[in-house]
This record gives C-alpha cells, structure tokens and sequence, in this order.
C-alpha cells in the first residue's frame, strides 16, 4: 500500500514495530529523556534525567544505571592508592640513595621460602619497591628464577605438586571479591515502594480498626489480605531481581577470566588469569595485559602503558637490567618479550586496587533512560487518575452517596460512629493507592535489565560476551558493520600454498630439495628469529607450533623445509627487533651469527618488502640485481596470488657491519633497523578460506537493513577476492572506486571528500587502524549507527570510537577487548550478526512488554475512574489490583522479555536511535483490547447482575464484581499471546519454544483459579459456577479475534508523537 497509511501483515515490509529507521529532520523537545547513546555520555546528561524521573523506589530503579557518586568515589581512591604507592616507591628511591652516599647496603627480608629459596614477604618486597640492587644481590633474573625453581627458558615443571606447593607458598592469582547483594537485601530493596509502604502502613490501621468493629474472627480479613498481597509482590519482585542479579555476578566472572599463555616444561600452554603461579614465565606481545607482578627475563624494544596504575599517561621503556619491574594490569604498548611472575593476587598493587573496587554493572542503557521517561509521564497520569478518584470517592462517602451491602448510606452525619468513618475512609484510601501501585509502572525500566540479562545469558551461548550493557541494544539500530577479513569472514586456519624464491614458483612450495643449502639456510635463519610464535618438540617427535595463524602457517612450512627452530635460535642470538605492526605492516630482526656475521631480516606485507628491495637471490645463492622488468614480473605475481585470494608475505634479508649496532643498551633500543636495500629471498601465498556460511550472513545483514563493509590490511586484490567470495561485492563490475578503495586514498582525502564517498565504500584494503578510524568517524556524520570489529591494539580508537565495537576473543589482544562492548568469543562474522539479532529482539521484546503493560494500565485506571465517578464504588479491590500489578509488571515481564529472537526480526530496516518507543501499530493494537476490556467490563459493572441473572443468587454484587475481576485477568492472559506477535497474525509461532512464557501462563492460570475458588475471604471475591467461568473465559478469548482484525487497521507511517512534536516546534516558533 502506497501513501501515508500501511498495514502490518501485508504491504510493504518495513520496520513494523520500530517505525522506519530513516533519519528524519523533524526537531526534538529538549527532552531530559533524550538520549540516542550513553557510551561516553556527559555526566550531566546522566544527571538531568535521574532528576526528572518521577520514582517510588529509588534503590530498585537506579539499580543499574551508573552510581554517579560511587563512580567519583572510586576515581578518587584510586588516586590516593596510586599516591601511595608512589609514595612509597619514592621513599625507598630515597633511602636508597641515602644508603649509597653513607655506603650501607640494605637487603629486604629473607624469609626462608619453605621449598623455595626466596619467601613471599622478601619476593614481594622487591617487586613493590622496585628494588634493583635487592635483585641484582640475588644474581639479577638469572639467580631470582633459582631460587623460584624455573627454567627462563622452559619455565616450571608445571605438574599438580609443583603448582600446589606454588600456591600454598606465594598464593594463587586472585583477590578477595565484595560479595554479591544476598536475597534478602533485595527483599528490603523491594519494600522501598513508597506505595507499597502506604499500603502496609494501611494494612495495619485497617486490621486495628477492623478488629475493634468487627472483632477478632471478621476483623482481621482486609488488612491480612492487604499485607499478604503486598508481601506477595515484594517476594515476586525480589525473587526476579535475585536471579537478575546471579546472572550479571557470573557474567563479570567471565570478562575477568582472562586466558593467556604461558611456559611450562618446555611448551606454550594457555591457561586462565587465575591460574597463574609464581614462577611462571609469560611472553608478553603488543596488547598483552600484564598478568601479574613480574621482572623482564628478555625483551626488545618493550614499552609498557602503566597508566592504569600511575594514572600518568606515559609510556615506560623496560630492560633487563635497569628497569625490568613489570606491574600487574598494565598493557604492552610496543616491543615483545618474556616475563618472570614474582607477584600474585593481593601481593599486587593491581590485586589491592581490584579487592578495594566493587565490580560495576555498566552504565544505564539509553532504553532503560527512555522507558524511564515513559513511566515517568504514565506515573504523572496514574497519580493525577488517583487523585481524582480519591477526591470523589471522599466527597461521595461524607455527602452519603456511598452504600454499603444492604443499600443503605455508610455515612450519616453525627450517627456513624468515628471509628467506622476512619475505616471507611483508610480503605478509600487504600483504593487509591493501590491505583498508583497499577499506574505507575515502576518495573517498566527494569525490564530493560531483564530482557538484557536474559539476552547476555544466552548470547554467551551464541559466542558472544557482552561488556557493556548499552550496545546489547545499540547492535539493534546498526545500520553499518565495519569488519576485519581475517579470522572474522576467513577461517583463520592459514597454509602456504604458493611460494616464490629464488625467483621461480617451487611446486609444491615445501620443496627443499629446489632450494641450495646456503639459500634455505638464510631463509630458516630469518623465520626463526622473526616471529613472535614458537616451536616445541617434544620427546616423541611431536611437533607443536604456537603464534598468530600467520606466523604458524609459515613456521610449518619452514619446518617442511628442515628448519631446526631451537638450534637456531641457540647458535645465533638476535639483537635488535621492530615488531611487526599494522601500520608498517612488517617486522624485522638483527641476528648475530657465532661468527659475528649479522644479518637484518624483514618480513612483510609482500608489495612493501618487495619496493625496499634492490636484489634478489637466485638458485645459484647469487645476489642479482632486481631490475624494473624483474619487479614489474614478481608484482604480477604477487598481483596474481592476491587475486586468488591468498595473503602475500615476502621474506628479505640485508647483511650489516657489526660495528654500525649501538653498543649502549639505550641506544640500542632507540636504534632504527635499516630497511633499505634488501635481498629478496621469498615470497610465499598463505590461504586462508572464507568460513562457511559467511556468504548466507552478508546477505542476511543486507537484507536487514544492515550494510558490511571489509576493512583489510591485506592487499586490495586479496581484499577483492574475499569480497565476491562473500557476497560484499556482489559482481566485478563493482570493484572500483569508491566502492573498492585503498587506504592510503581514502586517508588523502578531505573531512568532506571522505564523508561524501564514505556511504559507497563496500571494501578497504592495505588500510590502517587510523583509517578505519576515520571511516568510522565519517560514517557517525553521515547518521549511520556503526559496528565494527578489530583484534590489534592499534583497533582500540576505532573500538571506542564506534557506536559498538567488537573485539575478538581469540585473535584479539586485551588492550582491544578492553576499549570494546563486545567480545566475539569465536572470532567469528556470523556470531556478529547473531549480536545484531539478539539486539533486535532486546528492543521488540520491550516493546511487546510496553504494549501489554500499557493496555492493562489503560483498562484499569478507566474502569476504576469511571465506576468511581457514577457509583462512588470501584469494582477492583486493593488485593485484586496488586494482583493484576504482580501480572502486569514482574511475571509480564518474564513472559514477554524473554522471548528468544526470531528470523522474522532480520526482515526489517534498522531500529532507529529516535524512534518512538510506541510505534503507529501499538498505540492500534493497545487501544483495540483497552477500549474491548474496558466496554464490556463497564457494561457488566452497571448492567453484569441483569446480563448474568444474577438477582436471584443470595450475594449478585459480589458475584458480578468477581466475574468482572476473574473476566479482565483472564483478558490479560489471552492479550499475553496477542503481544507476543504485535504485527503478525500468527500469534502462536514458537510459543511451545519459549517454556518459561508458557509456564508463566501456566502460573498465572493457577494461581486466578485459587485466588476465585479458595481465598475469596482474603482476595474480596465468591466462588463461581462454572457457567460464570465460562462467561469470563468467552470474554478474554475474544481477544484473540479481535486482534486479527484490529491488526488489517492501516496506521500512518509519521508517528503519532511527531504530530504533537511538530505542533509543539510550530507554535514555539510562531511565539
């Protein structure tokens, strides 16, 4: 259907729920609820709208938002524990030099260590001080590991007595936890309401006075039923936010458990964070998190950012010998090397900091700020309602309008006896409160938390480990997914297929015998010394290779090729190295031969290794100049390889004058490998096949709504060929610019050339971080809400910079898992768009909960007003409206916040961030059943004893008033399934999937049964014949009908909030 109007079921298919995603140019109230992303939210904005809201409960509502003091509290004592620390270190600096000039020498404690050499108490004296002349008095490093029982180069044994004996000596790797809130400090957080305060407040004065009137055995009725409905709720309520509270306490246990590898007896194994000992030898890479206090055992070119700790945004360069202290929790920004741990858990300065912070919840969600701003202005309506009512109630009973059960005035001035005027009048008021209970829908917010818990739980399932609450919902909006290629759309199982040396393509490309010994023996040399992976052999001959997918991939051909990796490593020693980045994008090593030969190996992207190379070694071990021709044929090659979607590596060597190597340790590390005129020795192919499926989720994501674009460092020809492979480019004919595009174009262009080429771009190759920065930076101008992945250090601007950010759990370093929302635990694309899914079904699954809520806070409220007004008597009691509370707002919740995502979410646009949270369709399909509930039950308030015939039975008010209560719960239970689907006519798919909606149903279906047939002393009801079951069983089941038609109502497509905006905007600019 054309036009302003659409229906749900059929026409066009568009975000049927959520509105359209469009970014729209109508202007916005200035709004405090008005917040599109609270990811790096000013403090203010959080500020603002805390103190717009209108709360009853203050310590449930706010429960996961962020706690704006504690998190002040918190920066402050951090400062002052980093103070002290300084302080400290700073002082024995200064006892030091004091003992130097009056030539004493001062040792730290030297507690026996039981099996060890060395105690914890003098071991961690010397890691906290940073005392250098304490460890050079045991030896340095070499005789610290002694007296630890390691091997720097193979580390501990690593057996089950060896870790235990670890353990009970220097104490495993974690710190004491604040312990979670218990149940019954929800219990009490529960009973806050000030509404429900009241309530028990009146409880109590109802059973005084009705004990005194009535006597103990009738007396006791109404207030024991007022308290037990009440103490109902709060059970209910803090049952569900207990079990909310389990889930997110094991959801931070897992963002903790950091793994990581570590040395032992001789091979890399991964293990977790808490599973370190001290003793343990831990390489330390770009990105790494340090684990645990430790000295440097050998590095090159190490810097650490220990800002996290000093709280100084300064990079310190570590060696060996003058500054080899490592702490706890800070991040390796440059350089690699291998660390000894001398300190675990609370004998850390990290280990301190982490026992004296609680864990955080994360900020608020802006979900959880807007529904906060739609309970705020129904609370305003419910009160106003409530207000109302009391009022003519009050003014109906002392004008002697109000009967009592015989018909007869409760109120007759100067013969009803006080004590009943005050009965009277508490449970009025009792009536009234209880309509602010129902109103005011205080769990509106809360369910956003439910849903999200429910969410995380569920997504670790699908590989996918949320950090921050907000982008579970944020994913929902993406419009845009900035993805790595390797690991993520690729397998990351990488193989050399093809190989290139001595300029002729070797088939197969392990072939060793094509290769002259004094050319594979250059070639292993600079294999083995430039990496960042390892070789163990074990004693069998087993051979296992550790490293990035890259370096393994070309370790295992090198050992094909007869490289023997530890004698290498032993026969000649490397002296320099620049780890390979992305920016660079290569790496290079100094290696000294025994006969003082040294050669400088690069190894690289193949087009950059290939343009600083000026020979090239042929099959003869000639050096043969590399003329234009020459280059021009092995960038074919290359050109060639990257088409066919392998990765290119070339493999270089230079040799060097031993006496241009700085001598002085801090020269050295300023030092700046040579890079030019270089022997080309090989150029190999890695493959690296697209995962399967990866095709069928592009597509998916394209079909939402949802545009992926790659961002590579790989070469363009690689990159191009991976995109066709997955659907990112749909034919050849698109692989131009600007839709195939090079990083370093793309970053020559202008801020508004880049924003106005940035919607096209489907694939950027040779790009670097900065780059994918800056096209993130220019997709947020242009409206888009943006994903994007990345697993380097160098990834952690664009991370945060992005509306989500994505790190990946496997390849991923700790700096990018840090600076991220999401952490992709498989590393894999289609895990993504399983994130994008469950953050549809967060929002649709709130939405369901707002339409069922809302409908039944409509119906109530008018029935109560309207029957309040004409007949001074409402035909929902206190007790029974608590009940339908605990239906509409805890058990709702659970109902419709779980619902698991559907295929059906992927067949519309984006969530915009500006939506309205009520779309077109649910303002129809809720004011269908509110208007439906509210006419019949009227009709049988004022007509129900003729329309039932009833005047015979000995007690018809009661009676009519029970089927009207019994009739519009049951109308609930029947709207449940109606809001399960709000624009689709099958109402019933998947519900047998979904156990705890049904048993919900279930519970609820029971538990009314009781309430009618068994507690009608306590809950104001009769039992019923089962005509009348039948009577209200027709009426709910109506419901479901009634929808089906209701859902062929056309509903314009400009939101009916925009109506009042622009109005609003229209006279604010004609005043």
């Amino acid at each position: 259907m054309s036009g302003p109007f659409k229906n749900s079921p059929g026409g066009e298919d568009k975000d049927v729920e959520a509105g359209t995603s469009s970014f729209t140019d109508y202007e916005y109230e200035d709004s405090p609820f008005d917040i599109t992303t609270t990811k790096n939210a000013p403090v203010e904005s959080l500020r603002r709208w805390r103190k717009a809201a209108l709360v009853l409960n203050a310590s449930r509502r706010f429960r996961y938002t962020l706690d704006l003091k504690r998190e002040e509290d918190k920066k402050q004592m951090l400062r002052k524990m980093r103070a002290h620390a300084q302080a400290i270190r700073a002082a024995h600096l200064f006892k030091a030099a004091a003992s130097r000039v009056n030539g004493i020498t001062s040792s730290p404690p030297t507690a026996g260590g039981g099996d060890f050499g060395i105690g914890q108490e003098q071991i961690v004296s010397i890691s906290r001080d940073q005392n250098i002349e304490s460890l050079q008095e045991l030896g340095g490093v070499k005789g610290l590991s002694g007296l630890l029982k390691t091997n720097l180069e193979k580390g501990i044994h690593g057996d089950d007595d060896d870790i235990s004996k670890r353990k009970s000596t220097f104490g495993s790797n974690t710190y004491p936890q604040k312990k979670g809130r218990s149940f019954w400090r929800f219990v009490w957080e529960a009973s806050q309401d000030l509404t429900l305060i009241i309530l028990i407040v009146a409880a109590a004065a109802s059973l005084a006075l009705g004990i005194k009137t009535e006597g103990i055995k009738k007396g006791w009725y109404d207030g024991i039923s007022i308290a037990f409905a009440v103490l109902l709720v709060i059970v209910v309520t803090a049952t569900s936010d207990y079990r909310q509270s389990l889930q997110f306490q094991n959801l931070n246990e897992e963002k903790r458990n950091i793994h990581l590898e570590v040395t032992r007896g001789g091979r890399r194994v991964e293990i977790s964070i808490y599973d370190i000992v001290v003793g343990d030898i831990i390489p330390l890479n770009i990105g790494d998190q340090v684990p645990a206090d430790g000295v440097l055992v050998a590095g090159h070119s190490l810097a650490v950012d220990e800002s996290s700790m000093t709280g100084e945004s300064k990079i310190v360069h570590k060696n060996s010998t003058k500054n080899p202290f490592l702490m706890s929790g800070c991040k390796v920004a440059d350089g690699h090397g291998t660390m000894l741990v001398t300190g675990v858990e609370v004998n850390t300065e990290w280990g301190l900091l982490m026992a004296s912070v609680s864990e955080d919840n994360g900020g608020e969600t802006p979900l959880q700020v807007r529904l906060n701003g739609v309970a705020t202005f129904i609370g305003i309506v419910g009160l106003t309602v409530a207000g109302v009512v009391l009022f003519v109630l009050v003014v109906r009973y002392f004008t002697g309008h109000t009967k009592d059960a015989n018909g007869a005035p409760q109120f007759v001035g100067g013969t009803t006896k006080f004590d009943h005027v005050l009965d009277d009048l508490v449970k009025i008021i009792t009536v009234a409160v209880t309509i602010v209970v129902v109103a005011v829908p205080e769990g509106l917010p809360l369910a956003v938390t439910l849903t999200l818990a429910y969410s995380m739980r569920k997504m670790m399932a699908d590989k996918a480990l949320v950090r921050r609450l907000s982008a579970c919902e944020t994913m929902g909006s993406a419009t845009t997914i900035c993805s790595d290629k390797t690991g993520t759309l690729t397998l990351n199982e990488m193989t050399v297929v093809e190989c290139y040396a001595g300029f002729q393509k070797m088939d197969p490309p392990d072939s060793s015998s094509k290769l002259p010994p004094a050319f594979t023996s250059k070639l292993v040399e600079g294999i083995a010394h430039n990496t960042t992976g390892s070789v163990f052999r074990s004693e069998s001959g087993e051979i296992q290779v550790s490293g990035s997918p890259t370096e393994r991939a070309i370790l295992n051909w090198a050992i094909k090729l007869g490289m023997n990796f530890d004698a290498l490593r032993s026969e000649s020693s490397a002296v320099h190295f620049f780890p390979f980045n992305s920016e660079q994008k290569r790496g290079g090593v100094a290696v000294k031969s025994p006969d003082s030969t040294v050669h400088v190996h690069w190894k690289g992207a193949a087009e950059i290794v290939l343009g600083s190379c000026t020979h090239y070694m042929d099959e003869n071990e000639s050096l043969v100049n590399m003329s234009g021709e020459k280059m021009a044929e092995l960038k074919n090659d290359i050109n060639d390889m990257a088409a066919r979607s392998l990765r290119c590596v070339a493999i270089a060597f230079r040799t060097l004058e031993a006496d241009k190597i700085p001598t002085d340790e801090e020269q050295l590390s300023r030092w700046v490998l040579p890079d030019d005129d270089l022997v080309l020795l090989a150029i190999v192919g890695i493959k690296d096949p697209c995962r399967p499926g990866v095709k069928n989720s592009v597509l998916l994501c394209q079909k939402a709504g949802v545009k992926v674009r790659m961002v590579t460092g790989d070469n363009i020809q690689t990159a191009k060929a991976i995109a066709l492979e997955c659907g990112i480019l749909a034919s050849d004919s698109d692989a131009s610019e600007p839709n195939l595009i090079e990083g370093k174009v793309f970053r020559s262009y202008s801020e508004e050339e880049r924003d106005r080429i940035s919607e096209e771009i489907s694939v950027m190759g040779r790009s670097s971080p900065n780059d994918k920065l800056l096209l993130v930076q220019s997709l947020k101008r242009r409206g888009h809400v943006v994903a994007v992945t990345g697993d380097g250090t160098n990834d952690a601007p664009a991370l945060h910079e992005a509306d989500i950010g994505l790190s990946m759990g496997i390849q991923g370093t700790e700096v990018a898992k840090e600076k991220s929302d999401i952490i992709i635990l498989d590393d894999n694309f289609e895990s993504v768009v399983k994130v994008v899914r469950w953050g549809r079904s967060v929002y649709a699954n709130i939405q369901k909960f707002i339409q069922f809520q809302l409908t039944v806070n409509v119906a109530a409220l008018v029935i109560n007003v309207v029957a309040a007004i004409s007949s001074g008597d409402v035909p929902l009691t206190a007790v029974q409206l608590l009940w339908v509370n605990l239906i509409m707002d805890t058990l709702g919740a659970l109902a419709l916040a779980t619902e698991p995502p559907t295929d059906h979410l992927m067949d519309r646009a984006p969530v915009g961030r500006r939506e309205p949270l009520i779309t077109n369709i649910m303002w129809r399909n809720l004011l269908v059943q509110a208007m439906y509930q509210v006419t019949v039950l009227l009709v049988l308030n004022f007509r129900g004893i003729s329309i039932l015939h009833l005047k015979s039975h000995l007690n018809p008010e009661r009676v009519k008033n029970t089927v009207i209560f019994n009739a519009f719960v049951i109308c609930q239970i029947f709207n449940e399934f109606n809001a399960r689907k709000p624009d689709e006519l099958n109402i019933f798919q998947g519900v047998l999937r979904n156990h705890l909606f049904v048993g919900i149903i279930c519970i609820t279906v029971v538990l009314q049964v009781v309430i009618v047939e068994f507690l009608g002393t306590f809950a104001s009801t009769i039992k019923l014949e089962w005509e009348m079951w039948l009577v209200s069983i027709g009426i709910g089941s109506i419901s479901w009908p009634l929808a089906v038609i209701g859902k062929c109502i056309p509903v314009p497509e400009t939101p009916v909030s925009q109506y009042f905006r622009i109005n609003r905007w229209r006279r604010n600019s004609s005043g």
